[in-house]
This record gives C-alpha cells, structure tokens and sequence, in this order.
C-alpha cells in the first residue's frame, strides 16, 4: 500500500536506505531541505532488491545488509587515480592480505602496485581465510584537456539539410559542413545531438534524447549514395524511383514549409538499403565487416535481432510473446535463426552507419579542427527498446528518472527513462557502460554527457506516481568517473558535461578536478550569490564550453526581440499575464546589452530597444563569449542565420513541432547548407570568432 504523501521514512527505513545509496531528503537550495516519501524510499529499495515493505522486513533487510557490509573484503569496484595514494579499500585490509591481480590482458601478478591503466580483476585474501574479489579500475588523474582554445558550431543534424539529403541533414551533411568549417571559418569543432538508434514505430518518437540504444547508431543518419556497395545495386530503376521520392521530401521541406517528416525518411532509405545490401562486399570490406562484427559481439547481435522481432511484433518488446521478452530463451534464439536474413540486414546497417560517422570525424580532422565532431550522450534509453530488452538485469524494473520541483518547474519532471541499477553495473565492473563509451569513442573527438550530474545520483520516478514523489539514487561516481577517464583517453577525446540546473554541492568541483569540462549558457550566468546582475566575462569559470543558446532555449534573435514569449503565449505555456513576461523578458535582454555597451563590444549601440540591431547584437554576444576564459566557445548554427524558433520547446509535445524544423533564417524560410555557408550574416559572425 502506497504511504501517504505527508509520511516519512522512519529511522531504521533510513538508515537502510542510505546503506544502499537512496536518499530520504534532498536540499533544493542550501538553506531548504526536503523530505522524501517513505513509499518512495520502499520502491526505490524493492527496484533494488531490497523488500523493506514493513517495518519487519525493514529490520531483516537492514541486518542483512549490515553484515555484508561488516564481512566483505573488498567493494565490488576499486579505483586506482594514477599517482595518487592506496585507495581507502585497500588500506583497510586487514594485514598480511594477500593481493592478486589479473589485468585486462590476461596476465596475472601478485599485489596491486605500479599496474597499468585498465580494468582488471582484483582478488584479496585474508589471513583468516576469507576472501573478495572487485573490479579494479586503474584510471589516468584526468581527462584529456581541449587541445588550445577554439571554437565551434552547435546544430541539430536532422535540422541540416542540404540540396543533396532525403529531406532530414544526414552524416555527409555533417562531414560538408566539418570539412568547410575547418577550412574556410577557422572552427574547432561541430557538436551535434544524440544519434543513438531511434525506437521505430508509426510515429517514431522524434526525440533523440529517448533512444532505443545509446551503444549502436541510428541508419536514418546514413547517405546512401555514399555506401561504395550503391554504385553495384542492379535494379537502378527502383532506385531511381527511390531518389526521385527522396527529392520530392526534401523540397517539401526546403521549398514548401513542411516539417521534417523522420519516418517518410527512413521508409525510403530502408527500401534503397534493401537494394545496397544484396551487393556482396569485396574482400576488404567483408574483413571490415567481420572485424566490426566481432568488436561488437553479443550486444550487436542483440541490438540486430531486436530490431528484427520489432518489424514482426512492433516496438514495444513487452507485447511480444512471452519468450520473446527474454533476449537469452530458447524461444528469441529460435527466431534469431528464423529472421536470420533480417537480423544480417540490421547488423549491416549499423556498421554501415558506424563507417560514416568515423568518416565524418576524420573529414573534420583533415579540415584543420583540433577537435572534430562533438557527440551526445543521452541520459538514458526508451523502456520499449534494444537496451532496455538487451539489458533487463541491470535496469530497474517500474522506475523512471526525472527530476524533482524547481524553479522552473514546480511539478517536477518523469522523462520516462529507466535508470540503471547501480548494484548491478557494480557487480559488472561497470561494463555496460565501458562498452558504451568504447562505442561511441570510436568516432567522437569530444563527448558531451547530458545531465551529466546522473554519474553522481539520479532522481527515480516510481511507476504511477507524480515526479513530485521521487527520490535520489546515488551511483558509484568515483568509478564512473575513473572508467570515464580511462576510456576517454584511450580515445584521446575532450568530454563535456551538460550541468545546467540544480546541481548538488561538490560534484561541478569534482568534475572539474577529473577534467570534466562544464556548460556555461549566457543567460544563466549572473552573479546569484550576489546582486544577481549578469557576470562580467572575467568571472566566468576557464573549463567549460561557453553558449549564448542551446537546443532547449530560445535562439539568440528570440531573446533579443522577445519572441520566445510570444511563442509561449500563443501556446498557452506562461504562468505568468503575456505583460510581465514580456517586460521581464526585456529588461533582462537590456541588462545583458547594457554590459556589452559598457565592455565596448557593441560596435554601433542600437538606440532602439533589445533586438533593434539584432545582427550587431548577436555579434556582440559572442564577443562577449570570447572575453571570457572558456576553453571552448560554441556558436548555435541557426543564430548564424536569424533563426527565431527553439528546435525543442520544453512543457510540449503536440503543441509545438519539436525536432521536426529545418534551420531557418529570419523569416522562417528553410536555408539549406549550401545557401547556409554562403550566408553573410552566418560569414559576418563567425569572422568575429576566428
């Protein structure tokens, strides 16, 4: 039975719930603390595999847990910081423990000293016969820093389109796009969002930011033209037909103010890729293929038959029939041989799409950028899709993440996404997560992690109830942070942490510590432990990427012309009357241009209000950008152009066509990138960068 919103959990409750890392309060601002429900506290525990309904369970729960805790050697995760003292685990044990060691290679040695960077496997034993084994991680001190300052391009890719794409911007659109960039505007890198493996479905939810898989990329994204194999496909009067509708889409959209339409894509690409992937590949790409199959293994093979079963039983693994929902029944590896031709085709698909994504990195290397393409990490995977099937044991079954009330929203948030257990990514050694980002460093130069504050604690929505009555659940930080470390410079890759919002005391510290770059967007950045007014560019902290927009905020021309609330009346979005908005708006777009005056990077101060000399405006905005010590500057693409309309409107799902708009200038005409790099608005802003 549910508790009731005013009951707390009770003192042995408690005292279970932080043995296992789930929070009973959390502070909202430094001088409020919040208590959290004791049913949410309960389901927190239950998706943990802890029974603590009752106060009799509770206290059976608690024992239990007290002495394991009392007799275990070793936790299951141990991290070694390169050049740092013993870690706590190790010191603790009791003398005369013996250590041994089996690193990542294969080799065995005895202790746990001078070993190099890896995961490996640790076993102690004790004098008294007892013993533990952990997951050693043997981790650099920190990331690898951005090589110099620079700075770059922030774009949604579906949003790029070009006179050659299928109606959505598609990898040779990002690789054109690096390619000129680099060469011709002096940029470091283009960042993009996430270009995980969308849930298929009719409609297909258009948010990146709810994957079905995070490990393996989505073929919406690939050129087919661009397949070396499209060049041998026989039945050329298909695909024909096949361009020809291809074009039809894209001038929809280019010419005629049509959405972008994500499923019509895929549906014509999936037909023309049916075509490529009869074409048998020559020696070298077979060995290719085979290489990237074996790299990937198990998950890739996973990934495939989903995707499979999915075109036969629809997208939501937990309608399929009862065998089916279990990735490792006899049943699902019956149908894997049965749908053998479909789970090849899939599996082709990604390392077709794993090609161009690597291609698209190294065009933007060979442009001159230090950098390259700065990919997305989503916070967490659909509950309907590959990983969430695939990875049934280490997801917490009935729970969502989300956030709990703030100031910007009193209702709090449930992004339906399920969390991962921490217990069991620890008893894994955290593989899954090594492995996703082994993937997705095969081919960023930079990684930026969404709510990256989710490597510390992440606030679980139990099924059924509000976001309100949720509650934190923390993860082993030390350890992600340390695989994170490890993996990124073994890419030799940059990482950025997307940490807007509430943000508990000491984890922007720590990520800064490890090299962890943060995310400094202008308006956000006033001086809130004092007078509030918005602060001067010295102030600004050195290690992070430094933003006028991002793709949940209005553009830059928005903020200045207070279109962003108009939009947001018209939608029925304010809490406020459209008047204070509006006033609100526009004194904060004046303070801003005031300090701009007086810093003298205003070059002709407009007499008029906020937005009157937008183009000089937006200039001076990311002059001011780079008065700060940011070590990387980014400049929203669509600010290039005038582009008013946010690509995602937070609070809305049908009211507003989110992830669906091209770029667009001033007026909303689509601008595709050929006009796009030819713009001279775009070529005025980003001479102030280079």
């Amino acid at each position: 039975m549910a508790a009731a919103p005013d009951e707390h959990p009770t003192e042995d409750l408690a005292r279970l719930a932080g043995l296992h890392g789930v929070a009973t309060s959390y502070r909202p601002a430094p001088d409020r603390t919040v208590q959290v429900p004791a049913s949410a506290v309960t389901a927190a525990l239950a998706a943990l595999g802890v029974d603590a309904a009752g106060p009799d369970a509770v206290r059976a729960a608690l024992a239990a847990r007290e002495r394991e805790l009392r007799e275990r050697l070793l936790p299951p995760t141990v991290v070694q910081w390169a050049g740092a003292e013993p870690p706590a685990a190790l010191t603790a044990l009791p003398a005369g423990t013996r250590l041994r060691v089996e690193t990542e290679d294969g080799a065995e040695r005895d202790g746990a000293g001078d070993l190099p960077l890896g995961v490996h496997r640790l076993t102690a034993t004790a004098p008294d016969g007892r013993t533990g084994e952990a997951c050693l991680v043997v981790a650099p001190d920190r990331l690898p820093a951005p090589p110099g300052r620079s700075y770059g391009l922030l774009v949604q890719l579906y949003s790029l389109l070009s006179r050659r794409s299928w109606g959505m911007g598609d990898l040779a659109d990002l690789a054109e796009l690096a390619g000129w960039a680099g060469r011709t505007a002096g940029a470091g890198f283009v960042q993009v969002n996430p270009l995980h493996a969308a849930v298929p479905g009719a409609p297909t939810d258009p948010s990146p930011y709810r994957p079905s898989s995070r490990r393996f990329p989505d073929p919406v994204h690939l050129r087919v033209e661009d397949v070396p194999e499209y060049a041998y496909v026989e039945d050329r009067e298909r695909l024909d037909g096949l361009l020809e509708r291809a074009g039809r889409l894209r001038a929809a959209v280019l010419d005629k103010g049509a959405l972008i339409d994500r499923d019509a894509v895929w549906e014509l690409k999936r037909q023309a890729l049916e075509l490529v992937a009869r074409v048998p590949l020559g020696p070298g790409r077979q060995a290719a293929y085979d290489a990237f199959r074996a790299a990937h293994g198990r998950a890739l093979d996973d990934h495939a038959t989903w995707c499979a079963l999915a075109e036969v039983h629809g997208s939501d693994w937990h309608r399929w029939p009862d065998g089916l929902r279990d990735p490792r029944s006899a049943a699902t590896a019956r149908a894997r041989e049965e749908l053998a031709d479909r789970v090849e085709f899939h599996t082709r698909l990604a390392w077709l799409t794993d090609g161009q994504l690597r291609a698209a990195q190294r065009a933007a290397r060979e442009a001159g950028m230090p950098v390259g393409i700065v990919h997305d990490l989503a916070v967490g995977v659909h509950p309907a899709g590959t990983d969430a099937w695939a990875q049934q044991d280490v997801f917490a079954a009935g729970m969502s993440v989300g956030a709990p009330p703030d100031a910007f929203n009193a209702r709090g948030q449930d992004w339906g996404l399920p969390p991962w257990r921490p217990d069991r990514l620890a008893a894994t050694g955290h593989a899954p997560y090594r492995e996703l980002l082994r993937a997705l460093f095969r081919y960023a130069g930079a990684l930026r992690i969404d709510h990256v504050m989710g490597l510390f604690r992440l606030w679980w929505v139990p099924q059924g109830s509000p976001p309100t009555d949720g509650t934190y659940v923390r993860y082993d930080a030390d350890a992600m942070l340390a695989i994170l470390a490890l993996e990124a410079t073994r890419a030799g890759a940059v990482v950025i942490g997307e940490d807007l919002g509430t943000v508990e005391p000491g984890v922007r510290e720590t990520l800064q510590r490890r090299g962890v770059l943060g995310t400094s967007v202008l308006w956000f950045e006033r001086d809130w432990e004092g007078d509030g007014r918005p602060l001067p560019p010295e102030r600004w902290r050195a290690d992070c990427l430094a933003t006028a927009t991002t793709h949940d905020l209005p553009p830059t021309a928005a903020r200045l012309t207070g279109d962003h609330v108009e939009l947001r009346d018209r939608l029925g979005l304010l809490t406020r009357s459209a008047a204070e908005e509006r006033a609100e708006a526009a004194a904060d777009a004046a303070e801003w241009l005031a300090l701009l005056g007086s810093l003298g990077l205003l070059d002709s101060p407009a007499a008029g209000p906020p937005g009157s000399d937008e183009e000089e405006e937006i200039r001076a905005v990311h002059r001011f950008l780079l008065r700060t010590p940011a070590r990387l500057v980014g400049v929203w693409l669509p600010d290039g152009v005038g582009d008013r309309r946010p690509q995602n409107l937070p609070g809305t799902w049908d009211q507003y066509p989110n992830w669906r708009l091209p770029v667009a200038d001033a007026d909303g005409r689509p601008v595709p990138l050929e006009e796009l790099v030819a713009s001279p608005r775009l070529r005025a802003l980003l001479e102030v960068l280079r």
